[in-house]
């Protein structure tokens, strides 16, 4: 069928549309038939209604196919149809009411198409239709009541399309364009692809996919069963937003809140959790996600590798920071007497969905601090990005959408590549280790000062300055390399030096900090260092003096 060029260049189609098809799903009398004819005509594609094309492939009628054959004979057919006609050229495709029920059918047309849930309430379907006998479903009782019992069953399987347009009595020709309007205007969230030895998930990204929760989630997990796991701060702004994401497509939810920081990564709280979830007679197929920053991602990870031996697990972090670090890479843990970080586990998520909206509730002191993270990636292996990030870093922190999405996206991608490289941190010798540029200075002025008096990010910040440092002191990298990421750090707002921290601080004790630094090999200091921006590494033993003459240097009392 020749396409009318001319009427598809008139519309405009986004490029999030070129090359997949259009696939409309809903209860039978949702109009996806008329409705499908028209966008199709708009759009200059092709039109083919997936009954029509079983009648025509089976010589009969469809209920003449049920009749005969049954319903399950009807759906193999039907699966095939679909799947043949999405393997072509772009089209506009009406679907059978049941079709997208079959979960091969979702696989495929969310793999090759754009799918619009044509919703309409129970009043409109049923003068819909009113006397058509066609409708093999509606021949076994009233209509009333088996449209409502397939509206209970369907409608969270429907819920998973990508678009819903709500449709009343209105003429098809405005429906049309409520659908049309409503497909011009999608757009695609990110996806990153993390493949690593022992799992592959996606990281995905954009705006407002709280409310899409269920609909991403559905196909990854093998329940919809789910404990959220949150915190005090966070609960209020975003928790009612996720919870009906997920009632939408059928999810049974419970959820927790913590209290908010650093103290809540504690032996006492991940009891509080797992106890909780045990009472609440979780399953090993019932799933865990972690609805905040980075410490209650850390908390309900560690939770969910230990509880049952391992729960699927899903990170839903709502700071950049925990977007572009904590959440990806599959560590989690809490904090002991000891130190940070030192109780844990290796535990992969299902998936990671970013929502670059829930950063508009941050302040800017949390924005800034997790734009420490970001530009991290840069300077360990990718100088261009650190480029990127001089360039656009302000309006990032701004509340540049765009700019915040595509920071995250290249972050994440450059963590998942090294993770996927040395996913457990068991290389001798660079590998993950690399992404803990900045953290020996600063999980040291984390200690030394308080969790929470310091934010993480500001901390990795000042750590970062004070890698740089010693690197140029001890003749690896250029010092106005060095001088040149502390005047970004500051320009942004962060402390890429101690003295911005207006507090005197002990080199010994600092050093004393250092000592239990996991980097560490047989009581000597381990670093990551650079040769240059973009250049990190992992270093051998750093002589302790050179460590004390910076900390002096950068003021700090013997």
């Amino acid at each position: 069928m020749t396409r009318n060029t001319a009427l598809r260049d008139s519309i405009a189609l986004p490029s999030a549309l070129t090359g997949r098809s259009i696939v409309l799903v809903g209860l039978m009398g949702a109009g996806k038939t008329s409705i499908g004819r028209r966008l199709a005509a708009r759009l200059g594609l092709p039109f083919r209604d997936a009954d029509a094309e079983i009648e025509l492939a089976a010589g009969c009628t469809v209920p003449e196919i049920f009749e005969r054959l049954g319903e399950k004979e009807f759906r193999d057919g039907e699966r095939r149809v679909i799947a043949r006609l999405l393997a072509g050229d772009p089209l506009v495709l009406a679907t059978g009411g049941g079709a997208y029920m079959d979960p091969t059918t979702r696989a495929t047309i969310r793999r090759e198409a754009v799918c619009i849930w044509l919703r309409c309430r129970l009043p409109t379907l049923l003068r819909r239709v009113a006397g058509r006998g066609h409708r093999p479903l509606l021949n076994a009782g009233d209509p009333a009541e088996i449209l409502q019992r397939l509206m209970e069953v369907r409608h969270p399987v429907y819920a998973e399309a990508d678009v819903v347009v709500d449709c009343g009595d209105e003429p098809p020709e405005v429906t049309t364009t409520a659908v049309q309007d409503a497909l011009l205007a999608w757009q695609p969230p990110r996806r990153l692809a993390v493949a690593l030895s022992s799992a592959s998930y996606d990281v995905v990204i954009g705006d407002n996919l709280l409310a899409r929760a269920g609909a991403l989630l559905a196909p990854v997990l093998p329940q919809k069963r789910a404990f959220v796991v949150t915190d005090a701060s966070v609960a209020p702004l975003h928790l009612p937003t996720l919870l009906e994401g997920l009632a939408a497509t059928g999810f049974a939810t419970q959820h927790m809140v913590v209290p908010p920081g650093e103290g809540s990564k504690s032996l006492e709280t991940f009891g509080q959790v797992t106890d909780w979830m045990l009472e609440q007679r979780v399953e090993r197929r019932s799933a865990v996600i972690a609805l905040g920053g980075g410490v209650v991602g850390d908390l309900a990870g560690f939770a969910a590798a230990a509880t049952l031996r391992g729960l699927p697990f899903v990170q839903v972090p709502t700071t950049l920071l925990s977007q572009v670090d904590s959440s990806v890479g599959g560590k989690t843990g809490i904090n002991a007497r000891h130190g940070k970080n030192l109780l844990g586990a290796f535990h992969q998520p299902r998936m990671v969905l970013a929502d670059t909206a829930t950063l508009a509730t941050l302040p800017p002191r949390e924005l800034r601090a997790g734009y420490a993270e970001v530009v991290k990636a840069g300077l360990i292996g990718d100088a261009a990005f650190y480029g990127w990030c001089e360039a656009h870093g302000a309006a990032v922190i701004a509340g540049d959408r765009d700019a915040r999405a595509e920071a995250v996206m290249r972050a994440c991608a450059f963590k998942a590549q090294v993770v996927g490289d040395d996913e457990r941190e068991e290389k001798p010798n660079d590998g993950r280790a690399l992404l803990n540029l900045g953290h020996t200075f600063g999980h040291a002025l984390e200690a030394e000062l308080g969790f929470g008096t310091i934010l993480h990010g500001e901390a990795v910040a000042t750590g970062i300055g004070l890698a740089f440092r010693l690197s140029a002191t001890l003749g690896l990298c250029e010092a106005d390399e060095a001088e040149r990421v502390i005047a970004h750090l500051n320009a942004v707002g962060l402390p890429g030096e101690l003295p911005m921290l207006n507090r005197r601080l002990s080199a010994a004790r600092l050093i004393g900090h250092m000592g239990r630094d996991k980097k560490n090999r047989d009581g000597q200091l381990r670093f990551v260092l650079t040769r240059g921006i973009g250049r990190a590494f992992t270093s051998g033993e750093v002589p302790t003096a050179a460590v004390e003459d910076l900390l002096r240097a950068e003021g700090c009392l013997a």
